[in-house]
């Protein structure tokens, strides 16, 4: 497995004083960019904020308290929208499309030495709302980019869950052969 895959996870404990440079932004969107989508749909779409600016704190306001508690130590926050439409009409896999940007966004902090979290716990309707975005953006997803921190900023209800081993499940549960259940490898 390609190292960057490997090292890839989803830590919550941030670097509070790191600072996501130009370059390390551009790349991360260039590679978000360049990914592969249905019918070459490119449905991707980010809003990005910075740590005092106010993309950031209209990002930072639509997520869960949970999601709050620990990702206001990033450096970047990134509310990431699927369009469901274009200008050949709907686009039945818009999410698939951000999903793989997405990944290939993730996997370019990780070369960048950053880390990236992908969230699911805010108010999308909030985020559609505070950005006034069209009915055909969706908003599926906010990444958190940042420096991993010191282990001593974990809080402490999120201690054991960082600190455990990844876990996944096995190929045989998920790559079949023949019929459903018959594992591949």
């Amino acid at each position: 497995m390609h190292p960057l895959i490997k090292d890839r996870w989803s830590p919550r404990w941030l670097d509070a004083d790191a600072v996501v440079t130009d370059e390390q932004l551009r790349a991360m969107l260039e590679a978000a960019r360049w990914a592969p989508s249905y019918g070459n749909s490119q449905p991707a779409r980010y809003f990005v904020g910075r740590r005092g600016d106010s993309t950031y704190q209209r990002i930072f306001d639509v997520l869960s308290q949970r999601n709050q508690n620990w990702a206001q130590r990033s450096a970047v926050l990134m509310l990431g929208i699927a369009m469901t439409v274009n200008e050949k009409g709907g686009l039945p896999l818009s999410e698939y499309g951000l999903g793989l940007a997405t990944e290939n966004l993730v996997l370019q902090a990780v070369a960048e030495g950053l880390v990236a979290h992908q969230m699911g716990g805010f108010n999308a309707e909030g985020a559609r709302i505070l950005f006034e975005l069209p009915p055909e953006a969706r908003p599926v997803v906010v990444i958190a980019v940042g420096r991993l921190g010191d282990r001593d900023s974990i809080p402490d209800d999120l201690r054991d869950r960082e600190l455990a081993p990844r876990k996944r499940l096995p190929l045989s549960e998920i790559a079949f052969t023949g019929e459903w259940g018959n594992p591949v490898l």
